[in-house]
């Protein structure tokens, strides 16, 4: 089925029409959308592809399974992104025009109650993007040691007390463990710190950084996308907090997690991409105002040398 894409009710996409200006999509490029979610840029890439074109979209989720668009161009993989490398192999591809990622927890994800991604549901304390493998969010809190959840709420939620966080669950645990994530909350009431629905997302958002090895996986994921790309091609990345955002700024300036510049013999700087966009691009006022969930996106753009 060829022709126009209409937008089906799942999540608003986040910076969408400048997403697609970044990749610079030529009609008869091999794309790829490596987290398709609702499929909101998917539909977008391929109204911008010829019938030449063809389209690669990643997702682990289930329920994006359901929201695939019938068209011949487009291959669906239900995957993690950090294996788009085995994936490009398997269907013969040997490089690609684009790829674009939006690393945001799917809205349609965090208004699903029995996910447990969210505080304002009580359900048990899951968070996984795979629901048919890996740790929940309840093994997380009921086995690591006190010093290893201070550590996980410090540097993925930035949380404050994380200390003092982790020496209560810790003592609350032995008595009985963490299920749900009521009983979660209940827990974090008395320790809050500075404004409320701040804080649980932020110990929410360490806990489903852990249990999906998010920040390992978008490692791997940057690094075999680089090696995927042409030469002209390019990658455009949407993240939603800091420490990714760090991740992929370092990456592009100069190939380096840390940010850390390597130079050839001559002095000369030897990164394989080169940054299009020398500071993130950020919502709009107006679509901000109509999307609210997109204000901490921020998009970044490199082109492949």
């Amino acid at each position: 089925m060829m022709g126009r894409i209409e937008r089906q009710p799942y999540h608003e996409p986040a910076l969408l029409a400048e997403s697609l200006d970044g990749l610079a999509i030529r009609p008869d490029g091999f794309y790829v959308d490596a987290t398709y979610g609702g499929g909101g840029h998917s539909r977008a890439i391929l109204n911008a592809l010829g019938e030449d074109g063809k389209l690669m979209a990643f997702d682990q989720d289930a329920d994006a399974e359901g929201q695939v668009s019938n068209d011949e161009r487009l291959i669906f993989v239900k995957a993690n992104f950090r294996y788009l490398r085995r994936f490009l192999r398997y269907y013969g591809i040997d490089g690609v025009d684009g790829v674009l990622a939006d690393l945001g927890i799917s809205f349609h994800q965090i208004d699903e109650a029995d996910r447990g991604f969210s505080y304002r549901f009580d359900a048990h304390l899951d968070m996984r993007m795979n629901r048919a493998a890996g740790k929940t969010a309840a093994d997380v809190l009921n086995s690591y040691r006190a010093d290893e959840l201070q550590k996980l709420l410090g540097l993925y939620g930035e949380v404050r007390n994380a200390r003092t966080v982790a020496q209560r669950i810790e003592q609350v645990r032995q008595v009985q463990p963490l299920r749900t994530t009521g009983d979660l909350v209940a827990l974090l009431e008395p320790l809050i710190r500075g404004n409320r629905q701040r804080y649980l997302a932020q110990v929410f958002q360490a806990l489903r950084i852990e249990v999906n090895d998010e920040l390992g996986a978008l490692r791997e994921f940057l690094e075999q996308a680089c090696d995927a790309l042409k030469s002209g091609g390019r990658m455009a990345i949407i993240s939603y907090h800091s420490l990714e955002d760090r991740l992929v700024k370092n990456f592009f300036k100069t190939g380096d997690w840390e940010g850390e510049a390597h130079k050839d013999f001559y002095g000369n700087l030897v990164r394989p991409l080169e940054p299009v966009t020398r500071r993130p691009i950020v919502p709009s006022p107006e679509e901000v105002d109509k999307n609210p969930r997109a204000r901490s996106a921020r998009l970044r753009v490199a082109e492949k040398k």
